[in-house]
């Protein structure tokens, strides 16, 4: 079978590699679509900790269950199913707390290669984060399980009703993502970006307003929506924008921290409002079988247009020419059908 290989940054090999044969609880699914996303960006421009190179890469994928191994129930060949690349132990210190999302062995032994003809599902990814794919969503909809599944995770501790306002800055992928969610829930969403049409597809979205950053001041001392938002979403993972979030939400709101910055960062913040105006400020990585299954059930309503996503689509002999446009800020994401 082809499979892409990232060989370092900014190179990337289609090799000729043996198709996998599913052992115990293992399940082999035959690609009909992978999403770039921006983590697969950030790892081909740079490398990224959690995708090693040279090895392969790609992680939001649906396609047809083409083996399944020895005791593998609900899942037989033909299926067409939907996943993540990852599950957790559920025996570590942090899974008996229910901290899913923050397993000791969670990076361990993940589904990476979602850029191939084939990709072999680890048994307890079967058991937890694989599910049947709906005949009311397309495959390209179904490969957005997983950054769907990112985003659903922080609100599981916020409660959306006592939110009428939000902020999302950066209307990246993950950005129109959050701007989707919250949209749904019936809550007014400004996004902000520096590009003209990514502001575009955060209207698309639903965004209720966009704004340039070097506006968002202006914007918010608005009437409308003075003095500041009830809840914002960094979505930039960059240093000053971390700084400047809290600037932006009111007296007793909430700040989403989602956009990751490179390890060891250090952020400087206004203690007198943290400590004064009581802002709550929330970090979020990855998600948990119960985010999974949230997304999976959203997606099967198909109530967010999230089709809207996709800028492009490109085979597998061709996907430099993918992250090629994604680097120029070309489009939002592109599917890869091998």
């Amino acid at each position: 079978m082809k499979q892409a290989n990232l060989e370092g940054p900014g190179t990337i090999s289609i090799r000729e590699v043996p198709v996998p044969e599913p052992s115990k609880g293992q399940v082999v699914v035959k690609i009909h679509t992978a999403l770039t996303c921006g983590t697969d960006l950030k790892a081909y421009e740079r490398g990224h900790s959690l995708i090693p190179m040279p090895g392969p890469f790609g992680h939001e994928y649906s396609g047809i269950v083409a083996a399944a191994g020895q005791g593998v129930e609900g899942f037989r060949e033909g299926d067409a199913v939907m996943g993540v690349h990852s599950a957790p132990c559920r025996a570590c210190s942090y899974c008996s707390k229910g901290l899913h999302n923050l397993c000791e062995h969670i990076m361990e032994d993940k589904a990476l290669g979602a850029f191939a003809e084939y990709l072999l599902l680890p048994s307890h990814v079967v058991e937890q984060n694989l599910y049947l794919k709906p005949d009311t969503i397309s495959f390209a909809e179904a490969a957005l399980l997983e950054p769907l599944a990112c985003v659903v995770h922080p609100y599981a501790s916020l409660h959306l009703e006592k939110i009428q306002s939000a902020l999302v800055l950066g209307a990246g992928p993950i950005g129109l993502l959050h701007v989707a969610y919250l949209t749904l829930h019936r809550i007014d969403v400004l996004a902000s970006d520096f590009s003209p049409s990514r502001l575009s597809a955060a209207k698309d979205m639903g965004a209720v307003d966009t704004s340039l950053p070097s506006k968002l001041e202006s914007i918010l001392s608005d009437t409308a929506i003075a003095p500041g938002v009830d809840l914002v979403v960094e979505c930039t993972g960059q240093q000053s924008v971390w700084e400047q979030s809290v600037n932006y939400v009111r007296r007793g709101g909430r700040v989403i921290l989602f956009g990751g910055c490179p390890g060891g960062t250090e952020v400087r913040l206004d203690a007198g409002r943290l400590h004064y105006d009581e802002l709550m400020l929330l970090g979020s990585f990855h998600y948990t079988p119960r985010d999974v299954e949230s997304a999976f059930d959203h997606l099967k309503r198909n109530s967010m247009g999230l089709s809207r996503l996709i800028s492009g689509e490109f085979s597998l002999m061709d996907i430099e020419k993918a992250f090629a446009l994604l680097g120029n800020g070309e489009g939002i994401k592109y599917a890869i059908r091998p």
